[in-house]
């Protein structure tokens, strides 16, 4: 017989009863009735129900020892009474009569038990992160993360992609994060840079004459922790794919997500592709966000210009349209016999989210024409009421909430408020992934605080403009071949056709205030392979950890990450950032210098 397990803890069944088997893992729980103690054995497959007698050698061994020990038993196999069998257990038909038993490893008192689902301070669970892992739903998390990594890298391989792995020490780039730098032992006061993605080098991949590559690579970014975000470091599949437009890209991913959701979805309903495509500038007019969740039905209507016509006199929102304000229109579907703290609850939430409230509308059939009700329903005529109702697509019995802000502030809140509205009147589709992909993005974007022009998202993106009419266009209208994947309101992926045109490069970045020479040295190693022949090519990184997040239906990507950094950005398992030792700053030429505490 095998020295720890004949079987695993999720094996065995009625039809094995008499065998005599061994099995090893953790005391899950106990259950002592006297004459009798049960006892629930773990694996990583599942439990097995253990009983021994108080007659036994080893009862009062067993009575003693702690829950999470590590413990091997030899026994019999014995069908349950039918009254007694747990039908939650594959297991749960069969139970071991104990003959032997060892403690392998005994386990301290525990800081957090495993057993049950209770919710404790994330600085214990993630100090004892290997304690945690055991709970069964963090335990299907990081499985479910495995078969997730698993299915994408068959099926990109099937598609005909090739795996590479690209440098983790490489040099500093401004992709739009901070980097982590690594100092150079060898080159004094030099430094490696962690990649924030593998950007530039798979772009060379496809310079060097291959033609599809992917790779699930980690990223590491400096940047302060979200629930959707991991600080420090994440994976993303990383592709890239030579002589083609953002529609190849499109039709060669769609089935790839299709089928991934399909198989780890737990029957949710996926998007059939082609997925929905909407323009950057749509998507924040209709959704009030490039991240738009299409399982909420509302969409918004900018009313800007029936607010300032004739047909409605609120001149509070006249004034502020004269200053540059615009309007905007969230509907409430259903909503006339609402009471009034319905709109008063939601006009206050708007002003927790910095706005100044959110006025509202209700529309009325009287004997077949449209009417307003509601506490601004008297400035409007009917002719503003009928604009409003059409506009909004509104019918008897609807409301629509206002937002009159500057746009960026009404774009915020509007989107904001059409997913609480939706929420609060429960019309959020949950049993769906709703995927589409955002297209159209701006190329810049005016930085209001250095008043100066930025780049608004990717900087190797292909502008949708010739090199002969770039310097002819507005900088703010010229728009990029850049494109997001969403799912459910979380962006998933961003990916680009990229610039592969040396003088194109050098033009882009002018923009922005980069000389020539800036562009040598910050992305020398790009410019050099893009002018020795570089095909048109494109691609996209989406995020692991998000796919599984959406996958688990966790809301914390904590939840899906083997072993995270705290929201600080701390390794609180293996005390991580540490201070360097004398000897180790001194081969790096370094030396640390302490925050004045004044």
């Amino acid at each position: 017989m095998h020295k720890y397990r004949t079987h695993t803890c999720s094996e065995l069944t009625k039809k094995d009863a008499g065998k005599t088997v061994k099995l090893s893992g953790w005391i899950h729980r106990k259950r002592d009735h006297g004459n009798l103690l049960f006892f629930d054995l773990r694996d990583h497959y599942g439990l097995t129900q253990c009983v021994t007698e108080n007659s036994s050698n080893f009862f009062k061994e067993i009575e003693k020892v702690k829950p999470e020990s590590v413990v091997c038993v030899s026994g019999k196999v014995v069908k349950r009474s039918t009254d007694t069998i747990n039908k939650d257990l594959f297991t749960g038909e069969i139970e071991i009569i104990v003959s032997s038993f060892e403690v392998l490893s005994a386990a301290k008192d525990l800081p957090m038990p495993v057993f049950g689902e209770q919710d404790y301070p994330e600085e214990t669970r993630l100090k004892y992160r290997f304690i945690d892992l055991r709970r069964q739903e963090m335990h299907d998390n990081i499985i479910l993360r495995s078969k997730v990594i698993s299915f994408i890298r068959n099926k990109m391989i099937s598609k005909g992609f090739l795996e590479f792995q690209t440098p983790i020490l490489t040099a500093s780039s401004p992709e739009g994060a901070r980097d982590f730098l690594v100092p150079s032992r060898l080159h004094h006061g030099k430094f490696y840079a962690l990649p924030q993605a593998p950007q530039q080098f798979k772009q060379m991949v496809m310079i060097s004459g291959f033609d599809k590559y992917f790779q699930i690579a980690p990223c590491f970014r400096d940047e302060d922790g979200r629930a959707d975000r991991s600080p420090g470091e994440h994976y993303q599949l990383d592709i890239e794919m030579s002589f083609v437009e953002k529609e190849d890209i499109f039709s060669t991913m769609e089935p790839l997500f299709y089928e991934l959701f399909s198989e780890f979805g737990c029957g949710k309903k996926v998007s059939d592709y082609p997925f929905k495509k909407i323009s950057f500038n749509d998507s924040m007019l209709q959704y009030g966000t490039d991240k738009p969740d299409l399982r909420n039905p509302l969409k918004i209507s900018d009313v800007t210009d029936i607010f300032n016509s004739v047909d409605i006199k609120l001149n509070i929102f006249k004034k502020q349209i004269n200053k540059g304000a615009i309007v905007r229109a969230i509907p409430a579907p259903n909503t006339f016999k609402k009471p009034r703290s319905f709109y008063d609850s939601i006009n206050e939430w708007a002003k927790t989210e910095g706005a100044n409230g959110l006025a509202y509308l209700s529309i009325i059939k009287i004997k077949d024409k449209l009417a307003g009700s509601g506490p601004i329903a008297k400035f409007f005529s009917d002719n503003g009421i009928n604009k409003i109702a059409k506009t909004c697509n509104l019918k008897d019995g609807d409301a629509v909430f206002f937002s009159c802000e500057k746009k960026q502030i009404a774009e915020k809140i509007s989107g904001l408020a059409r997913q609480k509205i939706a929420e609060d009147l429960n019309l959020i589709q949950k049993n769906q992934f709703r995927f589409c992909w955002i297209i159209d993005y701006p190329l810049y974007q005016f930085n209001e605080e250095e008043k100066k022009i930025d780049f608004s998202h990717n900087p190797f993106s292909m502008p949708k403009v010739s090199y002969e009419e770039f310097d002819k266009t507005d900088p703010l209208k010229i728009l990029a071949e850049q494109y997001d994947l969403v799912c459910n309101g979380i962006e998933i992926s961003s990916g680009a056709i990229r610039n592969h045109l040396p003088k194109m490069f050098y033009k882009v970045f002018s923009k922005v205030g980069y000389l020539k020479k800036d562009v040598d040295s910050k992305f020398g190693g790009m410019i050099k392979a893009l002018s020795y022949g570089a095909p048109p090519h494109g691609g996209l990184a989406p995020g692991i950890d998000r796919i599984v997040m959406l996958l688990a239906n966790v809301e914390n990507i904590r939840e899906i990450t083997l072993f995270p950094l705290n929201q600080n950005a701390q390794d609180l398992l293996m005390d991580a950032p540490s201070e360097a030792t004398d000897q180790q700053l001194k081969e790096l030429n370094i030396k640390t210098v302490k925050k004045n505490k004044n």
